[in-house]
């Protein structure tokens, strides 16, 4: 074989493929070495590495997760819902995420409404407790709240001190430490024995307020009387054959109570508008299980 066949089949030899390395080629032709041996272990390395080379790009155009990026993830994935909430014959729009609290609704309606957070009691089908997130209290899409509560400067009427004529005036119904049904005032009408229409009344035991009114009750007076709480304005009605008084629960400063002797499933309640028991409005035969409602609901259970 000549000398320009033998570099011809040399060449030919050297022609790259996926098992050989080009450059070693060319150095082996260079040196007049006619016999190549593919690097396999090298081209399996190139070819892991051009495969990570193609990962690392991909991972470089989606880019790292951010805290950014979790924290639009968040926004899009939280919801809110709008609310109405009565509170003294007014009406509050209020939008409210579903992840916060009751309490967090209550420091919003502070801003709206001036009642501090903690003299308020918010009713939706029950009392809301404050630490129930919005999204598990069974709050819905535009449904209607109650408000319940007093201004501080509704608070601090109640804790005003009375005038001496008031205290005067207050001092025949406290000079005593009897109880209510043995005073004369309250013991003449419960003399008169029962009204025919009465509800039923149940000691010892506390029942929530009932959907239709409390009925069948007397007045000082002695006619009859019913009560109806209406939470949608809250007011207390307090109605007669002859009239309907609506009483904003608001006004109300206190709410006594005490269960009648020998009787006890009945109750003497009265409604102190005023800062002495002079100006308050009493009611006889209440039914004893919704006497801590009554206050509940007035009042709200931080009040007494």
């Amino acid at each position: 074989m000549s000398a320009s066949e033998q570099r011809e089949a040399d060449s030919e030899k050297c022609l790259p493929t996926l098992d050989s390395d080009p450059t070693k080629c060319e150095d082996d032709l260079r040196n007049g070495d006619s016999t190549v041996e593919p690097n396999e272990k090298k081209a399996k390395t190139l070819v892991a590495e051009a495969e990570e080379s193609v990962t690392d790009n991909e991972t470089n155009v989606s880019g790292p997760v951010t805290d950014a990026d979790n924290t639009q993830k968040t926004e899009v994935e939280e919801t809110f819902i709008s609310l109405r909430v009565a509170y003294n014959k007014t009406m509050y729009d209020v939008k409210i995420s579903t992840s916060k609290t009751v309490s967090d609704l209550k420091l919003e309606l502070q801003k709206l409404t001036g009642v501090p957070e903690t003299l308020q009691k918010l009713m939706y089908k029950g009392k809301l407790n404050d630490a129930t997130q919005i999204g598990q209290s069974g709050l819905i899409q535009g449904c209607k709240v109650l408000l319940i509560g007093s201004k501080v400067s509704d608070v601090v009427q109640v804790n005003k001190v009375p005038s001496k004529s008031d205290l005067q005036d207050d001092a025949t119904e406290t000079k005593s430490k009897e109880p209510l049904c043995e005073q004369t005032v309250h013991k003449k009408i419960l003399d008169k024995g029962k009204p025919d229409s009465l509800m039923p009344g149940i000691k010892n035991v506390k029942e929530s307020l009932p959907q239709m009114p409390l009925s069948g009750m007397v007045k000082q007076d002695g006619g009859n009387v019913r009560l109806t709480f209406k939470l949608e304005t809250d007011e207390l009605w307090i109605g007669t054959k002859e009239r309907t008084h609506k009483l904003p629960m608001s006004t109300i400063k206190a709410v006594h109570s005490e269960a009648i002797k020998g009787q006890e499933e009945y109750s003497i309640v009265g409604f102190q508008t005023g800062t002495t028991l002079k100006s308050t409005l009493w009611v006889y035969w209440v039914p004893s299980q919704y006497v801590d409602a009554i206050k509940d609901t007035i009042l709200g259970s931080f009040l007494f």
